[in-house]
């Protein structure tokens, strides 16, 4: 079996400080950046601070969201060379989620397209 990759065990706290200061680059915010991780995990407010309040690792995080968002199958495109929808492995899937998603808000993407929201 292959190692597991070394972003399973890194912890959500390290890399959330450069996904808010590559969207306030962008003109973006912080609380854009936690309501499209609240819409993606399912986690409160208080549920986001706790976890990076107690450097849970990206594994841990998405295994304990409280309700991964079913939408998210709707997020396509390419992320690191890969297309985040034939990613194979569920966890690296769900962080290449999370990635396209602090993409396209630094790309402009109006808010309720990054959240596919559906307007039936």
């Amino acid at each position: 079996m292959a190692a597991e990759h070394r972003i399973f065990t890194t912890s959500v706290a390290s890399v959330y400080p450069a996904y808010v200061n590559k969207l306030e680059r962008k003109g973006r915010t912080q609380a854009e950046l936690d309501q499209v991780i609240r819409w993606l995990t399912g986690y409160t407010a208080a549920g986001l601070a706790k976890v990076l309040k107690n450097d849970t690792d990206f594994k841990t995080f998405f295994a304990k969201a409280p309700k991964m968002n079913p939408n998210r199958r709707a997020i396509t495109g390419v992320i690191c060379g890969v297309r985040v929808e034939d990613i194979a492995e569920p966890t690296m899937q769900e962080i290449r989620y999370l990635d396209k998603l602090v993409d396209e808000l630094a790309k402009g993407k109006a808010m309720d397209k990054v959240l596919r929201t559906l307007n039936a």
